[in-house]
C-alpha cells in the first residue's frame, strides 16, 4: 500500500483536475474520480486505480482548477499618422490637411525640437501646450492640442476670404503677428511654410 501511494502521489503533479482523497494518516491522494464499494474506495487516476480501505478515507476535497490566463495581446501603438487622423476627425478637420501641417512642422517626428523651443509632431510652443493642458512631449497629447489650436485659428478667421492662409500664418508666426500685419506677415519663413503646407495638401487631395 505504501508503494502504491508513493507512486500515485508522485504522479499527482501531472493531473489537471479532479479531487483529493484525504486519508486519516494525513496523506492526500489525487484522483480523477472515486467509487465506494462496501469497505473499499477506488481512486481512479492516470488510467489506473488504487484501492484504499474506506475506513482510512476521512473525506474528499475538490481540486481547485486555476484557469490558464493567456498572455495579454500586444498593445497597438498608433503611428503618428493614425494619431493625426483620429485627432483631425475628432475636431472636424480634414485629416489630410492636418497631416500636411504635421509634415511641414516636424516631418512626423515626435521628438522634433526647434531652436525656439517648439516640441513634437505639431511643434507646440510651451505657452500653447499649457493653454490646451497638454504635455508637448506626449505624441497623443501633442497632436490633440495642436489640432485643437489649428481648429481654433480656422474659426478665428472663418469670415475672412483668406481663412486658411491666415490660420496657417497664425499657426507659424502667432495670431498676434497676423493681427498686427492685418494678414500674412512678410516673413520668408512664414511664406515658405504656408506654401509648403498648401502644396502638400493639394497633392494629398488629388492622390
Amino acid at each position: 500500500m505504501i508503494l502504491r501511494l508513493t507512486v500515485l502521489i508522485a504522479f499527482s503533479g501531472s493531473c489537471f483536475a479532479g479531487e483529493y482523497a484525504v486519508l486519516s494518516s494525513g496523506f492526500r491522494i489525487h484522483a480523477d474520480r472515486h467509487e465506494t464499494e462496501g469497505g473499499i474506495v477506488r481512486l481512479y487516476a492516470n488510467g489506473g486505480v488504487t484501492e484504499v480501505p474506506a475506513a482510512q478515507v476521512t473525506g474528499f476535497e475538490a481540486e481547485e482548477v486555476v484557469p490558464v490566463t493567456p498572455p495579454p495581446a500586444a498593445l497597438h501603438v498608433p503611428t503618428p499618422e493614425e494619431l493625426v487622423t483620429a485627432a483631425a476627425k475628432r475636431n472636424g478637420l480634414p485629416p489630410e490637411f492636418v497631416k500636411s501641417v504635421v509634415a511641414a512642422e516636424s516631418a512626423f517626428r515626435a521628438d522634433a525640437l526647434s531652436p525656439k523651443g517648439a516640441r513634437g509632431l505639431m511643434q507646440l510652443m510651451p505657452a500653447t501646450a499649457r493653454e490646451y493642458g497638454a504635455d508637448a512631449t506626449d505624441p497623443r497629447q501633442n497632436v490633440e492640442a495642436g489640432t485643437q489650436y489649428l481648429r481654433d485659428l480656422l474659426l478665428k478667421y472663418q469670415h475672412d476670404e483668406h481663412q486658411v492662409i491666415r490660420a496657417l500664418a497664425a499657426y507659424n508666426a502667432g495670431p498676434g503677428t497676423v493681427d498686427r500685419y492685418h494678414g500674412v506677415p512678410p516673413y520668408q519663413e512664414t511664406l515658405a511654410y504656408i506654401t509648403r503646407v498648401l502644396r502638400k495638401y493639394a497633392k494629398a487631395s488629388t492622390d
